[in-house]
């Protein structure tokens, strides 16, 4: 086995109706390969979309569960609805996903930032990621041309007609096995049956996937290695899990005020996940604490020390319905007919988004990996001065982030590591 790292996400917006529309939606405009954008406009979309990030971490991290989502994607989707909306509408857009510059900026920044993570996919051969969009509109609803061609010429997102009219059911599961397809039937079920997200008043479906694999730039020992140790919940009570072990390490490291972190970098160095662990006893304080400037703060803050890992094997999904989120963080009128204003998508009066809906996996292990295991024996059996030991036994925070440009494409947490 090749891959120590498979992420794979889905996310879809639906926007429903009560009306309809005559027409049929044709989009038919290439995407623009080298926008012109300044790069003070790409690196405010970057720190934009990690404010974004862990306000709505704040809003998540209510349930007692692990958590994993992609910020990157929820920021890139909602843009993309962003686009038609107008009024009250855009303006609580805007400030809950800080959108701080024109329509006319933010389209092609989000353009030339996907374009440079795009270009991480070219190098190396076991290294994938890849970021898909597709617009699923109902087949006589009419649109604008100009929110079709923005989102044709800025995030490559051609319209595929359904009929949810119709037949609802039957979209519902055309949108599911594209998804299927595209996530090499990982996520095969991304809309639900029989909860009526799909309905015969819906109109338009956006769908967006991120898939992500990678090796680890230094290699975990190999799987035997792995022992079984104690690993601390957040109540203090006590569960034994698979804990991985690496070699002595030359990472980068920081600590500061109730954590330490670290960086483990993929292979090729352009991709990184940065893991943040609280102090014992103080993992809700920290919690509460993090927000986009503590984040770089902390990455801000590393340096390279001598560093032996011992991290747990971890997998799990999680799935979100974001409406309430959303709505409580500031942009409820989107989500409210006949409130909502997206004049910008259609000349109809009643395009409101009925749900959004966010489905992620996270795979950590140590495949891939023939490491030299002498060496790590003997950072085992005793460590030097000056070697930090960095042991994730209690619940922890990780990043998963672009070097270069900075930008958090995951966020999440591990509570509990057996937790599937």
């Amino acid at each position: 086995m090749k891959k120590v790292l498979l992420i794979l996400l889905a996310l879809i917006l639906i926007l429903g109706l009560t009306g309809c529309g005559l027409g049929e939606v044709r989009a038919n405009k290439e995407r623009i390969v080298d926008p012109e954008v300044s790069e003070a406009d790409v690196s405010a979309l970057v720190e934009d979309n990690s404010a974004f990030a862990f306000d709505l971490y704040q809003e998540l991290k209510e349930t007692e569960s692990n958590l994993f989502y992609s910020p990157y994607s929820l920021s890139l989707a909602l843009a993309m609805t962003y686009a038609g909306a107008r009024g009250e509408t855009e303006r609580q857009m805007a400030e809950v996903l800080h959108f701080d510059v024109s329509q006319e900026r933010l389209h092609p920044a989000f353009n030339s930032l996907d374009s440079e993570l795009a270009r991480r996919d070219d190098k190396r051969e076991d290294f994938r990621l890849s970021i898909i969009n597709a617009l699923w509109g109902q087949k006589d609803y009419t649109f604008h041309d100009d929110f079709l061609v923005t989102l044709a010429e800025n995030y490559g997102a051609g319209m595929r007609l359904v009929d949810y009219k119709k037949s609802p059911e039957d979209s519902r599961l055309t949108i599911n096995d594209w998804v299927s397809r595209q996530t090499d039937g990982k996520i095969t079920e991304l809309i639900p049956p029989g909860q009526g997200i799909i309905n015969d008043l819906t109109r338009l479906v956006l769908t967006n996937i991120i898939y992500f694999s990678a090796e680890w730039e230094h290699k975990f020992l190999e799987a035997n290695y792995t022992k079984n140790r104690p690993f601390y919940l957040k109540d203090g009570s006590e569960i034994t899990v698979p804990m991985m072990a690496s070699r002595l390490l030359s990472l980068n490291y920081s600590e500061g005020d109730g954590y330490q972190a670290v960086e483990l970098p993929y292979e090729g160095e352009e991709l990184s996940m940065v893991v943040i662990l609280p102090d014992t006893g103080r993992f809700n304080e920290f919690e509460t604490t993090l927000d986009g400037a503590l984040a770089k703060a902390i990455i801000d803050d590393l340096e390279t020390a001598r560093v032996q890992m011992r991290m747990p094997r971890f997998s799990f999904e999680s799935g979100f319905l974001l409406k309430k989120a959303l709505s409580d963080m500031g942009m409820p009128v989107a989500f409210i007919w006949p409130h909502a204003d997206f004049s910008g998508m259609t000349d109809e009066d009643d395009l409101f988004i009925r749900d959004v809906v966010h489905q992620a996996w996270v795979s950590v292990d140590e495949s891939g990996t023939e490491a030299a295991a002498a060496s790590a024996i003997a950072a085992e059996a005793g460590l030097e001065e000056g070697i930090i030991e960095f042991t994730i036994d209690r619940p922890f925070i990780f990043l998963i982030r672009d070097i270069e440009t900075g930008t958090i494409l995951f966020v999440g947490r591990v509570l509990n590591p057996l937790e599937s």
